[in-house]
């Protein structure tokens, strides 16, 4: 153990032990100084990787039940959350596809399209093709698409610089492609509804696209320069030839291209093939998971006869980045419980005789350290409300504070717990949490700028 992790090591206990003792001198209930000082020591860990993430998360799933902050079935309800099973489904995915080598052919055919085989081509390739695709659909279900493209790319490319920032665009990309439609992510459709329920007006998609189109085409570019500033003078990517398809490949191909092709239209168009099909219980979990399970019994053609998945195959993903989320999304659910987000929110209306774009600064800045934390979805959810309400209350337009707000909570990049594709990214073995902590630090400080600047342009 080197000095520096055994610093860490303890200032994560003794930092929380402060923030408990400050809550509590301050009058905050048991489980208000008890969650936030558990939220400092899972952000100390996190961040120094004093300690494992994976059993950092372990932390909040097994300390808020005996704190009394959560009770198990909430607790178990973070482990067995749709997204957790989404990623686990993913992961699965993925695993067929390298095991049957058919990422590679996506893979090279993807870098043929490019224009250039250079690492920064490489870069900016992934960042407009992963920020396009997320506009339609999931973000995480867009990284789980792009990622084994990625692995196979990095497989055969012989400069190691180039799989940090290439798996990172790829996350980074995901999240950002959200913020272009409505249906790229969660946050946007909450802050829809709960705008038409403060003032009576819909806020189409039109109208979303006017803001987010924007924000995405400053966004992307950004973020492929920042990323491939370190690959100057890279080489060119060699790829080999592939030969003729197997009968493992174009399977496993088929599966997984009607999985996607069923992740984007479950909900679109005119309602999506749930709505058509009388199905509003489906959601991109249980597309995953039925894709697995169609794996596990469709014959790959080799001479072993063996499915296209096996579970020997099926387990070999990162069980690790499956507890991070879960461990961020019970601390998401103890801020609610605990009343943290509350005192937050509440916060913001005190802020009332600024200007509005220092509000909107200040918003943004805090919903991006909130989500940093506590899922994005649960952030907007609890947010929404209060913000158009302390905007009536000022004789604001609602829009100018919510719709900043729900974009915000979209951006998260410093830590793997932020959101899925950071926790995917997290998961693939070649980003370290002090990677993301470097690179997510620019970003968020970059897009919170850069909503702030078009939302005030477009909305006043």
């Amino acid at each position: 153990m080197t000095p520096i992790t055994r610093f860490f090591r303890w200032l994560g206990p003794l930092a929380a032990l402060y923030a408990y003792t400050l809550a509590h001198a301050s009058g905050m209930s048991f489980a208000f100084a008890a969650t936030l000082a558990l939220t400092v020591l899972c952000a100390v860990w996190w961040m120094s990787e004093a300690v494992d993430p994976a059993f950092t998360a372990l932390l909040p799933l097994g300390l808020l039940p005996v704190l009394g902050i959560l009770d198990a079935k909430q607790v178990a309800q973070s482990v067995g959350n749709e997204l957790i099973l989404l990623l686990m489904g993913g992961f699965m995915l993925s695993r067929a596809l390298e095991r049957s080598g058919a990422h590679r052919r996506l893979a090279f055919a993807l870098v043929r399209s490019v224009g250039g085989y250079s690492g920064r081509s490489l870069i900016f390739g992934f960042v407009l093709a992963t920020g396009l695709i997320s506009m339609w659909i999931s973000n995480t279900a867009t990284t789980l698409i792009m990622l084994p493209v990625a692995y196979a790319v990095i497989e055969h490319y012989k400069d190691p610089r180039l799989a940090t920032p290439l798996v990172l665009a790829i996350a980074y990309a995901a999240s950002i492609g959200g913020l272009g439609t409505p249906i790229g992510s969660p946050p946007n459709l909450v802050f829809m509804q709960q705008y038409q329920q403060a003032t009576g007006t819909a806020y189409d998609f039109g109208d979303w696209m006017q803001v987010g189109v924007p924000i995405l085409l400053i966004l992307l570019p950004v973020l492929a320069f920042g990323l491939s500033r370190n690959l100057k003078n890279s080489p060119a990517a060699v790829l080999p030839e592939m030969g003729t398809w197997s009968a493992a490949e174009k399977r496993v191909l088929a599966i997984f291209g009607l999985t996607a092709l069923a992740w984007i239209t479950r909900a679109a168009p005119f309602g999506g093939w749930s709505e058509w099909l009388n199905l509003p219980g489906a959601n991109d979990a249980s597309v995953a998971l039925l894709a697995v399970a169609l794996m596990a019994v469709v014959p790959s053609g080799n001479t072993q006869k063996e499915p296209l998945l096996t579970w020997d195959v099926a387990m070999r993903i990162p069980w690790g980045a499956l507890l991070l989320f879960a461990g961020g999304i019970a601390l998401a659910t103890a801020f609610q419980e605990s009343g943290i987000s509350d005192a937050i929110s509440r916060s913001l209306a005190s802020y009332g005789h600024l200007p509005v774009l220092l509000m909107m600064v200040i918003i943004i800045a805090c919903v991006v350290l909130l989500s940093e934390i506590a899922s994005n979805t649960a952030t907007a959810v609890l947010l929404m409300p209060i913000l158009a309400a302390a905007a009536k209350g000022l004789n604001i337009e609602p829009a100018l504070l919510m719709l900043p707000a729900a974009m915000a909570a979209s951006i998260g990049f410093m830590l793997p717990v932020a959101t899925a594709p950071n926790a995917i990214a997290y998961g693939s073995g070649f980003v370290r949490s002090r990677d993301m902590l470097r690179e997510g630090l620019w970003l968020d400080i970059v897009s919170v700028l850069v909503v702030c600047a078009v939302c005030w342009a477009v909305l006043i």
